[in-house]
């Protein structure tokens, strides 16, 4: 379990120079044609990002008139969005006065839904995680887990009085595929045409996202972990199975149908050891929590998070045999991620303790790749930051990321329920 930060402790690092410019680039204001949905989030972003700005210096980095940053201003101010810090002297003349993003205005709540366990994570405006529980669970059908989950989030409401803007669901992929969704022992079964989306968004009124959980936990990561400092990166998630979210120019990949990044079932070991999707030699046959857990089971082992952590702390033999043979195999997953999308580095993370990710790594031999650039500043993987609750993160920061990050594609479908979003995604 994560450490919870006491409250006012910050969890989100300055960006960069390099990506502040290049998110800016991307995300300037527009004053004829842009929507106002789009002109705030670039105002919250910017006070995101950069912690506190006058009405001036929001005008002059969003390119739009002072009085559009005003009126701006003024609104998420009456909203409790926004705190008015006063006036900081800074030269001859009246000190500007400077605004921030009211940690306590608004909240999120993140569910995160796997096979054997639910875990709920709240994050304040000011990015800071307020609760981070998990728990287990008998049965992941729908019947048993959407009350629990509607009681979960009551309880939250409850214990949080700050304004709900929105709650995130992920849940491992893929979704709606015949013959790989809900088949196997790392997939949910029976939620085949559950519209959790539209269900939650009618009983809680606020918008509701369903993300898968790889998708998710990269978008944990661009705001809070690794991915902070970088524009296009992969994240390879380890939960019960194994998948990929993709980041591309500052925005999450989703593909046509939210599928995209389905690297569980791509086969790295043809004739390998059969699939339940019928194919033979799948990437998380070998690399992947369950993976593991057939091994140690093997052996009558336990494989729960403490028992890793202390396996890998004394050099357990049986664990790194597990390793050398899970690195062989994401070695060319790794390969194939560089050639294909070219990113900035690949992220490991998931639900494998911190240590034992770093000897994956450690033991990474991926082949020759565009990747292999005389300029090449960052390693071609590094370990996630966010930790074993990265997808419960990620869901929470689903809401935070529509209402708080610009995006110039309009065409994008709003989350379920988003038109009751109050204020923080109204239309011009």
């Amino acid at each position: 379990m994560e450490r919870v930060p006491p409250e006012g402790e910050r969890n989100m690092p300055g960006e960069t120079i390099q990506t502040a410019k290049d998110r800016l680039r991307s995300a300037v204001g527009n004053n004829p044609g842009r929507s106002r949905s789009h002109n705030r989030r670039v105002v919250l972003d910017l006070l995101r990002s950069h912690g506190q700005l006058g009405r001036k210096q929001l005008a002059d980095m969003t390119r739009l008139t002072t009085q559009a940053v005003a009126n701006i201003i003024e609104e998420l101010l009456a909203e409790n969005l926004l705190i008015d810090l006063g006036r900081r002297r800074s030269g001859r003349g009246q000190p500007p006065i400077q605004f921030a993003l009211n940690p306590d205005g608004a909240i999120t709540i993140g569910i995160e839904i796997s096979v054997t366990d639910l875990a709920t994570a709240v994050l304040d405006l000011g990015g800071n995680l307020r609760h981070a529980r998990r728990i287990p669970v008998a049965d992941a059908r729908p019947a048993a887990l959407l009350p629990l989950i509607e009681a979960q989030v009551d309880a939250l409401r409850a214990s949080f009085p700050a304004a709900l803007m929105g709650v995130g669901v992920v849940m491992p992929g893929p979704f709606e595929i015949e013959g790989l969704s809900g088949v196997g022992p790392t997939t949910l079964p029976g939620w085949a045409g559950t519209d959790i989306a539209a269900r939650l968004a009618e009983r809680l009124g606020v918008p509701v996202r369903v993300e898968n959980d790889a998708n998710a936990a990269a978008v944990g990561e661009t705001l809070f972990g690794a991915g902070q400092a970088l524009s296009d990166f992969c994240l390879i998630y380890f939960g019960a199975g194994i998948g990929l979210g993709i980041i591309s120019s500052n925005q999450p990949l989703r593909g046509a149908f939210g599928n995209a990044g389905e690297i569980g079932h791509v086969v790295v070991s043809p004739g390998g050891r059969p699939c339940q999707c019928g194919q033979s030699g799948c990437l998380e046959r070998y690399a992947s929590l369950h993976a593991l857990r057939e091994h140690l089971a093997a052996a009558d082992r336990p494989a729960d998070f403490a028992a890793l952590e202390e396996m890998q702390r004394r050099g357990d033999p049986l664990l790194a045999e597990w390793v050398e043979m899970a690195a062989a195999h994401l070695s060319i997953m790794v390969g194939l991620l560089e050639n294909i999308l070219d990113p900035e580095t690949v992220i490991l993370g998931g639900a494998l303790p911190d240590s034992l990710i770093e000897a994956l790594i450690a033991r990474l031999r991926p082949g020759p790749s565009v990747s292999n650039r005389s300029d090449r500043h960052l390693p071609r993987v590094t370990r996630g930051q966010t930790g074993q609750m990265t997808a419960a993160l990620g869901a929470a920061a689903l809401p935070f990321f529509d209402a708080l990050m610009p995006r110039l594609d309009l065409s994008e479908k709003p989350a379920r329920g988003e038109e009751q979003q109050a204020g923080l995604a109204r239309p011009a």
